[in-house]
This record gives structure tokens, C-alpha cells and sequence, in this order.
């Protein structure tokens, strides 16, 4: 199938385009401010579909948005025209297009012309009413307060949040990527003549900023966002799509002994803590237990012997494992345990607990195996 895309190298577009590619679209005519006539042209003339996500958001002048919105809209429908072209054509509008401005009275022309045309030549029309879009690639410091914040928070700028109590409805952009494609499938969704994206989330915008700022904090006190949400997950990946590309890297504290070291690595309120051990050849770590955490350890370099015994027995079981066959070991409770590097080379374990370490209440008795 032969797509147009107009709006190609902006955020919307940019996204679709590459996973079209990835889902095995290749006849691709990507359109943008660059794109001369003759180009589109030959576009409009052998295209299949089209995806219109050409638009203006901030211009220079308030004139401009009509331009944009609606001049560039109705270019492309005359040339689909000229080139008795019946492709079906979706369009991204706005939910400002209900009001009185001028984006929204542009939007609204932009979608009045589109049904107009859907009249007059039979074609299928798509228009697509979005709310606020985030993710990746998006354009910060523009009209996007989510970009915004995760740019300007990453890298220690100010923001501004004149109201913290707004209710935003925002939309992913993966989301709306999967229902663009659905439908050039012909799998859309569609409510009062529009087209609409199934997932919405509706939140705070106060509640976005300490999301996001939880993000950044999370390099020094270790703690992943809560996962299992999946608003907070897709804000997540955004916020990292927009760290500064010299901090990438962030450092963990190494506490390092004659033993060897212990570093934390990462800490979830649900789902305790992740730590790397590594103990150097002829040294036993561990020889104590707990009433109720539970650890989990593989070997991923080395050789290690891993004891228990039973608190109230003389019985001592060992497992040998190394870094050559990776297994889990599982750390009960009530078996006091060791692990001991039994082999030439450093010996590096990961260890999982199940609950985040509490120096007030550790949970953990020495105890010899």
C-alpha cells in the first residue's frame, strides 16, 4: 500500500512513520514544509491512504492558523481531486476545535472541509478530535506542558504551573499510533462521526509534575516508578526519551570492603530491592537469617557455594552453583545461609529481597551455618 503522510517530521508523524516501517510498510511518501509541488503532486496522484497530520500549533501571526489548518487542508483535497484520487483520508484535529479561538475555529474549518469533501467525492474521511498528546519525540518548550516538563525538570529548569488542580486528558502517542493503523486497516474507532483513541487517561496536572519529578529523584534514592500503572509507566518512558544525552549514566553507591563490594541497584515499594554482591575468591558473606524477608540469588560470574541450615537443626544443605548454568537460588526464611566464593575469580551475585531494607527493623540474626 502507498501512504502519504503530510506532517512527516513532526511528532505524530515521525512516530507513525516509524512504526509503519516496522510492521512492514514500505511505499512511504513522507510530506513535510520541504515538499515541493511537483512532489506533491505525484503524491496525491499515487497514494493509497493518506494520514493528513499537517498543522500549525504556535505561529508568529494569529492569521497564520487558518494557513495552516485550513489553507494546507484544502491544497491537498484539491489535488486529490485533480488526481481523481478516492484514497481515504484521516486527519488529526483538535478538542479545541469546539472553541471560540483561533486554533480552534482553524481545526474546525480544517474538519468542516474534510466532511464537505467526503460528500462531494465519496471518499472515506477519518477525523481524529485529540486531546492532549505525550511521548516520545515531542516538541518541548511549544505546546506540550508534558514535553515541557519532562525537558525542563530533566535538566534542572524552571517550570510554571499556574494551576495545579487542571484536569488534562492526554493521550499516548503510542496509542494513538495503534489506532492510526487500525485504521488503515479499516479497524477504526469511531463515536458522533469522529474518530477517537480507546485509552484516555485523565489526571492532575500537579500530579503529572510529581510523577515526573519522582522521576528524577529516582536516581538517587533508587526507587522505580510504580510499573504496574500504566499511566505512570508511558509517562516514564517519556521523561526518559528527554534526558540531556551526556546523562544517560547516573552512579550507585559502591560499598567496598576488604570482602569485596554491595551496591543497590534498583528499589520498588511493591516489590522490595535488586542488589549486586561481589566477593572475592575464599570469602563467605551471609551467616545470618530472617523471620520473613526472603532473597533470591544467581551467580552470574564465578563459583559459589550456597549453604542452609534450619535455625533448629544441624542439617546443612549446599547448592554449587556458577556464572557457566544460571539458576535461582531461593533464600527461605528461617534457614540461617552463607554463600562462599569457591572459585579463582571474583564472584558476582545478584540478589533480589523482598522487601526494601529497613535499618530500624532489619530483620536479619547472626548466625553461623
Amino acid at each position: 500500500m502507498k501512504i502519504l503522510v503530510t506532517g512527516a517530521k513532526g511528532f505524530i508523524g515521525k512516530n507513525l512513520i516509524a512504526e509503519l516501517k516496522n510492521r512492514g510498510y514500505e511505499d512511504l511518501y513522507e510530506c513535510d514544509i520541504e515538499t515541493t509541488e511537483e512532489e506533491l503532486e505525484q503524491y496525491t496522484k499515487n497514494c493509497e491512504f493518506v494520514f493528513h497530520l499537517a498543522g500549525v500549533n504556535r505561529p508568529e501571526k494569529e492569521e497564520d492558523f487558518m494557513k495552516g489548518n485550513f489553507g494546507f487542508t484544502s491544497i491537498l483535497l484539491d489535488k486529490l481531486k485533480k488526481n481523481k484520487n478516492k484514497s481515504p483520508v484521516l486527519i488529526t484535529s483538535s478538542i479545541q476545535a469546539k472553541l471560540d479561538n483561533p486554533y480552534g475555529k482553524s481545526k474546525k474549518a480544517g474538519e468542516d472541509l474534510m466532511f464537505s469533501y467526503e460528500k462531494e467525492t465519496g471518499s472515506k474521511v477519518l477525523v481524529y478530535r485529540l486531546p492532549n498528546v505525550f511521548g516520545k519525540w515531542c516538541r518541548p518548550n511549544y505546546n506540550s506542558a508534558v514535553a515541557t516538563f519532562c525537558n525542563n525538570i530533566a535538566r534542572n529548569l524552571e517550570i510554571t504551573v499556574n494551576d495545579p488542580n487542571v484536569v488534562m486528558n492526554l493521550v499516548y502517542i503510542d496509542d494513538v499510533v495503534e489506532e492510526f493503523i487500525s485504521a488503515l486497516e479499516g479497524k477504526e474507532h469511531i463515536e458522533e462521526n469522529f474518530g477517537y483513541i480507546p485509552t484516555v487517561y485523565t489526571i492532575k496536572l500537579g500530579e503529572i509534575v510529581e510523577l515526573i519529578q519522582g522521576f528524577k529523584k529516582s536516581r538517587e534514592d533508587l526507587m522505580l516508578p510504580n510499573m504496574k500503572d500504566e499511566f505512570s509507566k508511558k509517562l516514564y518512558s517519556t521523561y526518559l526519551s528527554y534526558l540531556p544525552e551526556n546523562e544517560f549514566n547516573y552512579p550507585l553507591k559502591m560499598n567496598i570492603d576488604n570482602r569485596g563490594l554491595f551496591t543497590e541497584m534498583f528499589k520498588t515499594a511493591e516489590r522490595g530491592q535488586i542488589s549486586v554482591n561481589v566477593a572475592k575468591p575464599g570469602i563467605v558473606k551471609g551467616n545470618h537469617w530472617h523471620n520473613t524477608k526472603n532473597e533470591k540469588f544467581i551467580v552470574v560470574s564465578g563459583k559459589a557455594s550456597i549453604r542452609f541450615r534450619k535455625i533448629d537443626s544441624d542439617k546443612v544443605i549446599e547448592y554449587i552453583v556458577s556464572g557457566d548454568k544460571m539458576e535461582v537460588v531461593d533464600i527461605p526464611c528461617g534457614y540461617t545461609h552463607n554463600i562462599e566464593n569457591i572459585g579463582d575469580t571474583d564472584l558476582v551475585t545478584i540478589m533480589w529481597a523482598n522487601e526494601l531494607f529497613n535499618p530500624e527493623k532489619p530483620d536479619t540474626y547472626f548466625m553461623e551455618v
